[in-house]
């Protein structure tokens, strides 16, 4: 499959779910246009610079010209609830658990006033950086998602988990509890129960090596939160481009090597 054929591929499906958005008199890109581009930005990862460059020289023809790198920027922004009509519905089961994502190398850390992440260990590494906390479904599908900083602990997620009450049970590791309870709808499992919990740990293998999300570059929180957002939306598009392409594949098959750019 060609770079052309993944960006169509995603345009479409993109579009299928904004058929009910207007786009605005005074842009140039439709929201199905602005919601793809995240979504290529959030598959390639590195600086957003760069991406754009690359865009532009290259595919620029597939969204009828691109306006300049900035507005581009802005209408990410602008458009970022637009990802919500991506998310999936929970199943009766669901996984949550955490991922680090460094934003700086702890030596430069306090150099900025603005500097988003805070200090934690990854791994055993001490990092700047964030957690991005998703929930699946039993197809791998996210459910929804939340941030914070690295050094909060996994607890801090509980409103997350707790927007899933009364849809579905909610499975995660130890490292959610908390003395002063859980959420009626989280399941504790130890170490070596419920290993469907480890479906979780495919999709954040993906975000590592396919997407390169271990690590960003942003510096203002609204734009990685952008970021984070377009991350969520571009896993349940290729994950539903996969099974379209391979219908024959069972439905818990996870993989989205194939659109890597």
């Amino acid at each position: 499959m060609t770079t052309e054929d993944i960006i169509i591929h995603i345009f479409y499906h993109v579009d299928e779910q904004m058929k009910n958005q207007v786009k605005h008199h005074n842009t140039h890109l439709y929201p199905s246009y602005v919601v793809t581009i995240g979504i290529l930005f959030a598959l390639k990862g590195g600086h957003f610079r760069a991406f754009y460059r690359w865009l532009k020289r290259d595919f620029a023809y597939l969204f009828g010209g691109l306006p300049h790198r900035t507005n581009v920027q802005r209408q990410l922004r602008q458009r970022r609830e637009l990802t919500q009509h991506l998310l999936v519905t929970p199943t009766f089961f669901t996984v949550v658990d955490s991922f680090p994502i460094e934003l700086l190398f702890p030596i430069r850390q306090g150099r900025s006033e603005q500097q988003i992440g805070k200090k934690g260990r990854d791994k055993g590494r001490w990092s700047i950086g964030i957690k991005l906390c998703w929930v699946l479904n039993t197809a791998g599908r996210v459910v929804g998602w939340a941030w914070d900083t690295m050094n909060v602990h996994d607890q801090a997620f509980h409103p997350l988990i707790e927007q899933q009450d009364g849809d579905s049970i909610t499975l995660s590791d130890l490292g959610f509890r908390c003395a002063a309870g859980t959420p009626q709808n989280l399941k504790l499992c130890p170490k070596g129960t419920w290993n469907e919990r480890m479906i979780v740990e495919t999709a954040f293998s993906m975000l590592t090596v396919v997407c390169h999300s271990k690590k960003l570059f942003h510096r203002l929180a609204i734009y990685l939160e952008t970021h984070l957002a377009y991350l969520a939306a571009m896993f349940n598009t290729l994950l539903h481009l996969y099974h379209l392409l391979h219908p024959d594949e069972p439905a818990h098959k996870m993989s989205i090597a194939e659109f890597s750019l």
